[in-house]
Formats: C-alpha cells, sequence, structure tokens
C-alpha cells in the first residue's frame, strides 16, 4: 500500500501542452483506448478549443529519469453536467492509484467550476473499468444511454484499426448552388484589415502561408509538391489567392480554383495560428464566398476533413455551405514522414 500512495502522490498533474501529443496518443494506444473512429488527432483538437473541456495529464519521474506521462484525463462539461474520457493508467504502474489520482483532479476541476456531477459512460463488457469506478465510489444508475451519428447516412464510421503511422479521418464535401443573401462580410470592429490578391505569388511566399496556415492541422498536399509543379498552379490565371493582412502582418489567406468551370473550389482557406479566434475567419470566408460568386458559377464548393479545425466544418455550414459527401480515408501520417515537423 506505501509503494502504491508513493507514486500516486509523487503524481504531478498539469494541463495538456502541444508537445504531448505523441507521449499520450502512445499512452493512449497502450491502454487500448483507440478504436477507428477515435481519431485522436481530432478530439484533443476539439477539447482545445472548447471552453468547457481541459485535457491533464500525470507526470512521475523516477530517479535520474525525465518525467514519463503515466496517466490522462479529458474532461469537459455541458454546463449542467461532467464527463471523463481518455482516463488512462500506464499499464507499468495500474494497481497503484494513478486512475483514482487523475479522476479526483477531474472532479476537483469541475466542482471549481460549479458543475455538481459527473457522469461517464462504460461498455457492460468492459468489467475491469465499471469495478474500477465502482471502488472509487461511483454507482451504476438506471438510465438508457441513446445515441445516433451525425453522419450522412446516419451510420457509423467504417471499423477496423489502421496501420502505424497512418491517420483515420472522414472528409466531408460541401457546396452552395446559389449566392447566399446576405449582407457583405466586415471585419472585426476596432481593427485594420485589408484583403489582396498575390497575383502569380512565388513559391516561396505561397509556402510561407500554406505551412503557416496548415501547419497544426495536417496539411501536407503543397509541402510534397516540387517548385515548379506547385507553381504551375498557384501562378494559374485561374487560380486566385487572396491574403488577409491585419496591421499590415499576413494574417491569412483564402485560394480560389476556377479551373474547372463553370464550378469554383474554395480550395484552402485559413489563419495563421496567431490570429485565430478574433473573428477573422468568418470575415475572410465570407469575402471569399462574395469573391466567388462574383463570377456566376454554377456552384462554389469546398471539402474539409477531421483533421481540420474542430470550428471549420459549422463554420462552413452556417455560411450555407451544404454537405453533399463523405467519406473515410486513412491518410500517411505526415510528421512520420518529415513533411511536417513533429511537435515537441
Amino acid at each position: 500500500m506505501a509503494a502504491r500512495d508513493s507514486l500516486a502522490s509523487e503524481l504531478t498533474i498539469r494541463a495538456y501542452r502541444p508537445g504531448d501529443r505523441d507521449a499520450v496518443v502512445a499512452l493512449w494506444e497502450r491502454c487500448g483506448l483507440i478504436v477507428s473512429y477515435n481519431d485522436p488527432d481530432r478530439d484533443i483538437a476539439l477539447w482545445r478549443a472548447s471552453p468547457n473541456a481541459e485535457i491533464f495529464v500525470g507526470e512521475h519521474k523516477a530517479g535520474s529519469d525525465a518525467e514519463r506521462i503515466v496517466a490522462t484525463v479529458c474532461v469537459g462539461h455541458d454546463g449542467h453536467r461532467g464527463y471523463p474520457y481518455y482516463v488512462a493508467a500506464d499499464p507499468d504502474f495500474q494497481g497503484r492509484g494513478l486512475g483514482r489520482r487523475i479522476m479526483r483532479h477531474a472532479e476537483k476541476w469541475l466542482a471549481r467550476l460549479g458543475v455538481a456531477k459527473i457522469n461517464l459512460m462504460v461498455r457492460d463488457t468492459n468489467a475491469a473499468v465499471r469495478d474500477f469506478y465502482l471502488s472509487i465510489g461511483y454507482q451504476e444508475e438506471p438510465r438508457l444511454v441513446f445515441s445516433r451519428w451525425l453522419t450522412l447516412d446516419g451510420k457509423p464510421p467504417k471499423e477496423g484499426p489502421h496501420e502505424v503511422g497512418t491517420l483515420a479521418c472522414t472528409i466531408t464535401r460541401l457546396e452552395m448552388t446559389e449566392k447566399p443573401g446576405r449582407p457583405a462580410g466586415h471585419p472585426p470592429p476596432g481593427i485594420r484589415v485589408a484583403l489582396l490578391r498575390a497575383r502569380r505569388p512565388t513559391v516561396a511566399f505561397y509556402r510561407f502561408l500554406y505551412n503557416g496556415v496548415g501547419a497544426d492541422w495536417l496539411w501536407y498536399e503543397r509541402r510534397a509538391m516540387d517548385d515548379a509543379d506547385l507553381a504551375a498552379i498557384i501562378q494559374d490565371d485561374a487560380v486566385e489567392i487572396y491574403v488577409l493582412y491585419l496591421e499590415g502582418v499576413p494574417a491569412g489567406y483564402a485560394e480560389l480554383d476556377r479551373r474547372v468551370k463553370p464550378e469554383i473550389e474554395l480550395a484552402y482557406i485559413g489563419l495563421m495560428p496567431e490570429f485565430i479566434g478574433r473573428g477573422l475567419g468568418d470575415y475572410l470566408l465570407s469575402m471569399a464566398i462574395d469573391i466567388a460568386w462574383s463570377y456566376g458559377p454554377s456552384r462554389l464548393w469546398v471539402h474539409t476533413n477531421t483533421l481540420d479545425h474542430p470550428r471549420a466544418l459549422p463554420l462552413y455550414q452556417r455560411h450555407g455551405f451544404t454537405a453533399y459527401d463523405q467519406e473515410q480515408k486513412i491518410l500517411p501520417d505526415p510528421r512520420l514522414t518529415g513533411l511536417i515537423p513533429a511537435q515537441g
């Protein structure tokens, strides 16, 4: 009992940092918490983007060894009840109080926010997890759980493990078949912005935009192109690249591809990380839509996937795009190929 108490008491619990990603996902994999339709990168991005959620990691230092992440919990609330996910304790240290300690930390976090109760779901076949929660004071309640998949066909994503070094994602394609009937977009008040078309941009400047905007969301296709192939696209007169400047600093860009007439593709759009959360994305998308419809296309379309910013899909829908197709794909992890540097 002393060894168990010692390890749990020595646990240092803190909020998740971007450099923790590889260690955290490796722990989840070792604990069997990742299934084909639970994309850890997507889940991490969702929790980090939400004001009502937090990811906590527990670190342990043994002797002269470096700090090691040995426990995690993702916890959030809906304004009424709290919910934990990805509760993990390193298999090498299970049975030594780590799960209890990390869950108590999540409970205290919720309590400080005024959340009075925490709910969780356990598969009825998972006896070990059920017994763990019973042992730390949780109780079964006579409740029915209802669910609905929010995919186009209402069915769960295809199951089946994917290979190490790959990422599972869901691609959603959306379209707009008529110009939205709304006022022109306006930038957030109190800031000076400019939207300028970059005519025949240099490859170096384009890579600066693409890599800066897309690195956190694992954009890799244009990184993989050589300079000549990339120049042939971005310097085509039918490809229009609009750069958003805030106080003279590049803050993001939108790319319209008019090469397949009479439709237009919103090929890329996004903000530099430092400018996210200021209302600029809404303005940039509004302007891109208005510019595209000035050409009178048969439709304007865009695609996003579950590796993108978690607010991308609802933003498109709010601006009038409608989903018409979805597919699940397994993609190579660009961080393991050197296309995108691993964080940390």
